[in-house]
């Protein structure tokens, strides 16, 4: 076997200036037990055990990290497989020989001299990092032989004293031997929770944890010095390898190195590419014979034959962490609550296809023996047209323009209100259920390292004081002092000031500067492009009212609309991925002190952006188009030339219906599915492609990949930010329009059926595995929900009152209808125009392609008529409307806000029976210390009590006739000792 500190040999004083770390002498402190040496693995694994790649070679001790690096090999002096490695300085040697034909050429050595120069930077720094990990206690094994060619894995795996010392620093829960009855409630509803399990349980996955305990383990935060309450019969699994992999990856993160360059932690590592990557291992493969807990999420949870069930939460939970877990929760409950209002939406639109034949004013616009004649849509070559040609339109806006989508907009209002309060319900149950009772986020924060960053620039503005300091007084310098070793003294000096110093305001004020500005721009091009989509639409429709088709001219509204549409949707899916890197990036300049507090400040740039991007197009059509059009004789213009658009007949609800459709699902099926499955399929035949080209040695080829291997080539985690803001925009979309389209909540629920079940395969086999973080909810996405739901509120009054003709048909039913009906609905709507009045070059080029001369045209608008002494100005009719329609947002906005608030007071955060346990738990705890004191000190009484009789025992020893002669002075001095030894 190779030396221990054979890989760590000190390098030459004349090439660094300062020697590596002894490992031998991290030995002798006795943080390294003996066997906690780094191993070059050359040969394959032949044990069965550690085939796979699990475990070290020596088949005992499992692997809970994987770092890799970039290794330089040389096909000429490629490395033979031999049980034994070479010291580092003969690889060096044999890596710096010049290649056969490029020994002069000098522009190629100085290349090479360069590229060696930076490796040897970096295996510098890996080797004092690897150093520190011994020195906390970590066992490593290297691999810089596998199939995977010119990358080296490094194996690591956490012994029972370092995970035993780490679950203590973190608080970790873990179960005791005490053990509890679980009350589910009273006998009524545990029968009644005993016969809904029966009923559904074909819909519970096939996994262990599907059934119902009655017991449950008390479970009290690991101390070493309480061991004895903990089942440690079976240390290799006490940790799972969960837990075994967030330890390790708690210790990376803090290891600070200050030999070669300063760095804090594996993510400064990572990031100036000293490791390509650093991630924990699954728990085999998806298809292998023996059974592992990836195998049975992949049956039981990816597959799309089991779409029907129910996740196995609990299996999640443990194999990738709460926080994951809680997501899968979070969007499960979401997709069981999207059941009743897509079964409600579908009621509202059969509502509106059962009442479409007695719609009236539907029926009389399709009337044609109703002659009405309408204003031309467009100056000069549109004509006049009849009422009687947007049949189809008014007959399909009727579909979702009917009295029951405002009941439907209460429903889901109140809906939004019963989905937060049914989840916040089912979060308590998990955080009673996973040990998260007592976890608190202060603790979390106090446990959170600052981020590599934020250090990296505190310890910046630490040496520009330090320099600043040394300029008001300046020292002498021994100009034959080691400035290396003057630069790692400064160092230091910057990591101790570190501690003091922190990040204010002042030195983050140019970054929010930028922020604001950045921010303000993006929102300001998504306005900008909108009002693009707006001049291609009026330009386009008076391009094709030129032309000599006639059928291009009867379709004009549906080609400019359904093109524009798909314009909005390829715009927004693009700017989607742009502000994503921008929110990025304006995050990064923040400099945030923690991964919590970096995520939060990144979701919530993000969220705006992409809100912005795409629901601004759907706002315009809501509630901006045909509101500043004008009237015939006086229309308003865009830049002097193209009038602005008007809505259909019909109004614009239709077309906002139809806008909202094809956006939303558009987004599902291009951003949520096809980029989801195809992004990270192209990437890994990028990286096989990539694999491929390089030229393999054909020893090579016959090796079998290592886990770690195959995990290589997985892709990274980049959090669940993705998965969440998806959803979020599609809250969005099923709460803010859903007067205009109740379908929405059952494509959404078709969605996320599929959603559920790709996330899963992606992340049980196309990601590789994350390191497991523990969270007590889902953070500021509650927050954001809360907001959508209060914001839906707003916009659905809005709807319903501006864009739809619910309040005009109202108004006009119980004010100006003779006989109590909707019969000249139409007619009052419409304003008429003297032909007359049309300015010159804007009347129509055919006047008479209706067949007759037209004198008076209509337009829908509140207006009087030519012939009174206000003509044309706004009539009586358009303020009743005004006033009816603010009201109805003022009185529905209240009374769905009350009501909302009303079901959130009356459904208790936290269930009963949950209080109730987690109350026993805190009883159980302190009987359980209670009787371990009472425990202790009878045995201290015990002890005392045995102390006293065998005083009292020798005393009457001491005090016998045999023992009466001995002198006065020799009884005192035994009496003086006695008293001593008590």
């Amino acid at each position: 076997m190779m030396k221990r500190n054979e890989k760590y040999s000190s390098l030459p004083i004349g090439e660094k200036g300062v020697d590596i770390i002894n490992i031998k002498a991290i030995e002798d402190i006795g943080y390294v037990q003996t066997d906690a040496m780094i191993l070059n693995s050359v040969v394959p694994e032949q044990d069965s055990s550690c085939q796979q790649g699990l475990y070290f070679q020596d088949g005992s001790r499992r692997v809970d990290y994987i770092l890799t690096y970039h290794i330089k090999k040389s096909g000429a002096f490629r490395k033979q497989p031999t049980r034994h490695g070479g010291s580092a300085s003969n690889r060096s040697t044999k890596k710096d020989q010049p290649q056969p034909g490029n020994k002069n050429d000098p522009e190629i050595g100085e290349q090479d001299h360069i590229i060696d120069y930076h490796e040897d930077d970096k295996r510098f720094r890996r080797e004092e990092f690897e150093g520190k990990l011994l020195e906390a206690g970590l066992e490593l094994e290297k691999d810089e032989d596998t199939k995977t060619y010119g990358i080296g894995f490094v194996k690591i795996h956490a012994p029972w004293h370092v995970l035993c010392r780490e679950a203590e620093f973190m608080k970790l829960k873990m179960p005791t031997k005490k053990v509890y009855e679980v009350n589910h409630g009273n006998n009524f509803v545990e029968k009644i929770n005993t016969f809904i399990y029966k009923m559904t349980e074909p819909l519970h996955p096939n996994v262990e944890e599907k059934r119902i305990s009655s017991v449950k383990h008390l479970s009290y935060p690991f101390s070493r010095e309480k061991q004895h309450l903990f089942d440690l019969s079976d240390k290799d699994s006490f940790f799972d390898s969960k837990t075994r992999s967030t330890i390790v990856y708690e210790i990376l993160k803090r290891i600070t190195c200050t030999k070669a360059k300063y760095t804090m932690g594996i993510t400064s590592l990572l990031a100036n590419g000293v490791y390509n990557a650093a991630y924990p291992l699954h728990d085999g493969d998806c298809e292998d014979e023996n059974a592992n807990d990836r195998k049975l999420l992949y049956e039981e949870w990816a597959s799309y034959s089991v779409f029907y069930k129910y996740q196995p939460i609990d299996l999640i939970r443990k194999y990738f962490g709460e926080k994951i877990g809680l997501y899968f929760a979070w969007l499960g409950v979401y997709t069981q609550m999207l059941i009743p209002a897509s079964l409600v939406g579908i009621i509202v639109f059969l509502y509106g296809c059962a009442t479409l034949d007695d719609n009236i004013p539907s029926m009389e616009m399709c009337d044609n023996r109703i002659n009405i004649t309408m204003c031309p849509l467009c100056d000069r070559t549109c004509s006049y047209w009849k009422l009687s040609t947007a049949c189809a339109t008014a007959r399909a806006s009727h579909l979702f323009d009917n009295p029951a989508t405002v009941f439907f907009s209460i429903f889901m209002a109140l809906w939004a209100a019963m989905f937060m309060e049914h989840w916040k319900r089912r979060q308590m149950r998990l955080n009673y259920k996973w040990d998260l009772t007592g976890f608190e986020e202060e603790e979390e924060a106090v446990k959170d390292h600052p981020r590599a960053e934020y250090e990296s620039r505190v310890m910046k503005k630490s040496m520009k004081k330090e320099h600043r300091k040394r300029k008001k007084h300046p020292e002498v310098v021994n100009e034959g002092t080691n400035k290396w070793k003057q630069t790692v003294e400064t160092a230091m000096a910057g990591v101790k000031l570190t501690e003091k110093e922190k990040l204010t305001w002042r030195d983050r004020f140019p970054a929010y500067v930028t922020n604001a500005v950045m921010i303000l721009f993006m929102i300001g091009l998504t306005f900008a492009i909108v009002f693009g989509v707006i001049l291609y639409r009026i330009s386009t429709a008076a391009a094709l009212a030129m032309s000599s088709s006639p059928s291009t001219k009867s379709n004009v509204r549906v080609t400019v609309m359904a093109t524009a549409v798909i314009i909005n949707l390829v715009v927004i899916l693009i700017l989607d991925e742009v502000y994503g890197y921008i929110a990025r990036w304006l995050t990064l300049i923040e400099v945030p002190k923690t991964d919590k507090s970096f995520e939060e400040r990144l979701i919530f740039k993000a969220f705006v952006l992409k809100f912005v991007n795409a629901f601004t197009p759907i706002m315009y059509v809501a509630f901006f188009k045909g509101r500043f059009v004008g009237r015939p004789g006086n229309y308003v213009y865009a830049f002097q030339s193209f009038r602005m658009e008007e809505c259909a007949p019909g109004g614009c609800l239709m077309e906002l219906c139809i806008q909202l459709s094809i956006i939303m699902l558009g987004k599902q099926l291009i951003q949520n599915n096809l980029f989801e499955i195809g992004i990270p399929k192209l990437k890994k035949l990028i990286r096989y492609f990539k694999s491929k080209r390089t030229s393999v040695p054909e020893e090579e080829h016959d090796k079998k990949l290592q886990r770690y291997e195959v995990d290589y080539y997985l892709e990274p985690f980049a959090g669940l930010t993705p998965e969440y803001m998806e959803m979020m925009i599609q809250f969005g979309f099923v709460t803010l329009f859903v007067a205009s389209f109740p379908l929405a909540p059952l494509f959404a629920l078709l969605n996320n059926i599929i959603e559920i079940r790709l996330d899963a395969k992606k992340f049980i086999a196309e990601l590789r595995r994350p390191v497991a973080a523990r969270a007590k909810d889902i953070g500021i996405w509650y927050n954001i929900l809360r907001v959508v739901a209060k914001l839906a509120v707003i916009i659905n009054a809005f709807v319903i009152a501006f864009t739809s003709d619910f309040i005009p048909r109202l108004v006009y039913l119980y004010m100006y209808s003779t006989d109590g009906s909707m019969h000249g609905f139409i007619n009052h709507t419409l304003s008429y125009f003297n032909v007359s009045d049309f300015k010159s070059g804007t009347e129509p080029i055919e006047p008479m392609q209706l067949g007759y001369k037209v004198e008076i045209c209509r337009f829908k608008d509140y207006r009087e008529p030519p012939w009174s002494l206000n003509g044309y100005d706004i009539s009586k009719q358009f303020w009743a409307v005004l006033a009816a329609r603010l009201a109805f947002v003022i009185v529905f906005q209240n009374l769905v806000m009350i009501m909302s608030d009303f079901v959130d007071w009356m459904i208790p955060d936290i269930p009963k029976d949950i209080s109730v346990q987690i109350h026993k738990e805190k009883v159980l705890m302190v009987e359980l210390f209670l009787k371990e004191e009472r425990g202790k000190l009878q045995m201290l009484e015990n002890l005392i009590a045995r102390g006293k009789e065998a005083k009292s025992m020798e005393n009457c020893h001491n005090h016998s006739p045999i023992n009466r002669p001995q002198s006065h002075k020799g009884s005192n001095t035994t009496l003086h000792s006695q008293n001593i030894d008590v």
